[in-house]
């Protein structure tokens, strides 16, 4: 005999059984309809791609975390590790067969091999939605909308942190640390991790000990980070923004963005959802205007479970034409994390609470046949394949384990006999029902 291999799985990889992996999908139905509900339509992506299409403009960071490698062709090729970059990519070569602004949301499976902690996996899913070919300050809020109502409609409440890159660079400008704006950005947007004075310690060793404290005071304007009081309340939007405007030269466009936003937020009744965090920056490459990163107000420590902003210049490392855009991500896996953490998981064992037990094999035909008129009127119902009417208990065991609710339980012939219905949760018969009267019970009991 042949010797077993071991079964086994890479680490950050998982297998979803059926409770989680229902979850998921019922949680991804949800993010879905409120992609809809905006406007924004679905698209897909090859998950391999040339290895210089995900490197054009990623940074290191990213470089060390690609799973990269030579296909039986030696091509140079690579996993996708975000669906922004390949939504990049799909944008140039398709930009004569789109109408803009051209509203999008990709789900799907991203990969990067970085360390594993609770929430963060080396496989795992994203939530995209982007607007491209619009500059417009209203593209920018309407995604910010969109988080919001994408969020609430989980039972999850978030605080929405903003800021803008571009008001960041020309502070950093101004200090006459501007050619080190890369290195910087990404050590403040390690702040929440590393904590202010870690912070502190890499931004001096990037930009000088009298320039580190220049930033630190730049990104703690918003009231957060070293020297704020514990208690004190955060400045106000306007306030914080005053705040850094005044710090990167005075009033610009990307200043006046900045406000013209706050505007759209007190408009629509929507302004305490969000804060202005010139502590927020996003450490990839790409983007060059607001930005922004979501954190529950439950459970801040997971870190952000939202994040995205305006990335003008993506889009021209492929095509002539550069098209603006702007777009957030929501990673599930992490997400799903926090709402186990707060106990925000929705108990869907099962996709069909009612089914049909079996009374024996001869009656199998009409067992599906019952089923399916009970289909027809939009009820999900499962039949079961194996059982006789005399061992209706292991069947009762079993629907309670798949987390069905009720089964019916079919006379000698299921189509015309009375039927019973069994509670399995109550423990509990309803007997004598027509296929009627049970199609009208269901509908008024799912």
């Amino acid at each position: 005999m042949a010797e077993l291999i071991e079964a086994k799985i890479l680490k950050g990889f998982r297998d979803f059984l059926p409770a989680a992996e229902i979850t998921r999908r019922k949680l991804i139905e949800k993010i879905e309809k409120n992609f809809r509900l905006y406007g924004f339509v679905p698209i897909d992506t090859p998950a391999l791609e040339y290895a210089e299409i995900l490197l054009g403009k990623g940074g290191g960071e990213t470089e060390k975390q690609i799973y990269r490698f030579k296909d039986n062709g030696q091509r140079d090729v690579a996993l996708r590790f975000d669906l922004t970059v390949p939504f990049a990519r799909f944008t140039a070569l398709h930009q004569d067969e789109l109408v803009f602004p051209f509203k999008r949301y990709h789900i799907a499976k991203v990969w990067r091999g970085e360390n594993t902690q609770k929430g963060r996996y080396r496989e795992f899913m994203q939530c995209d939605f982007d607007t491209v070919g619009s500059d417009s300050p209203a593209a920018d809020f309407e995604i910010l909308l969109l988080i919001r109502s994408t969020l609430r409609s989980l039972g999850l409440d978030a605080a929405i942190k903003i800021n803008h890159r571009g008001l960041f660079n020309a502070f950093l400008s101004k200090i006459g640390a501007g050619d080190k704006s890369v290195e910087i950005l990404r050590a403040v947007d390690k702040l929440a991790k590393a904590g202010a004075e870690e912070t502190l310690r890499n931004l001096a060793q990037i930009a000088g000990e009298e320039n580190a404290w220049t930033i630190i005071r730049y990104i703690c304007a918003g009231g957060a980070g070293l020297g704020a009081e514990t208690n004190a309340a955060p400045p106000s939007y306007n306030a914080t923004l005053d705040r850094i405007t005044e710090l990167s030269g005075g009033q610009s466009e990307m200043s006046e963005r900045m406000r013209l936003l706050g505007r759209f937020m007190d408009d629509t009744g929507t302004a305490d959802s969000f804060t202005l965090d010139p502590s927020i920056t996003r450490g990839l490459d790409y983007y060059t205007g607001v930005v922004f990163e979501t954190f529950l107000t439950g459970l801040p420590e997971i870190g952000s479970i939202c994040s995205g902003g305006r990335y003008d210049n993506l889009c021209g490392l492929y095509a002539k034409k550069a098209v603006s855009g702007v777009g957030a991500s929501i990673g599930l896996d992490r997400m799903i994390a926090a709402m186990e953490s707060l106990d925000k998981l929705p108990r869907t064992p099962g996709f069909a609470p009612l089914a049909v037990a079996c009374i024996g094999q001869e009656h199998s035909g009409k067992c599906q046949a019952l089923a399916d008129t009970i289909r027809a009127h939009n009820i999900p119902c499962g039949v079961f394949v194996e059982g006789s009417g005399d061992a209706l208990v292991k069947q009762y065991m079993a629907a309670e384990k798949c987390g069905i609710r009720w089964l019916i339980i079919p006379g000698q012939d299921p189509l015309t006999d009375p039927l019973t219905v069994r509670d399995i949760a109550e423990r509990k018969n309803r007997a004598g029902l027509s296929l009627e009267e049970l199609i009208k019970w269901a509908r008024s009991s799912l």
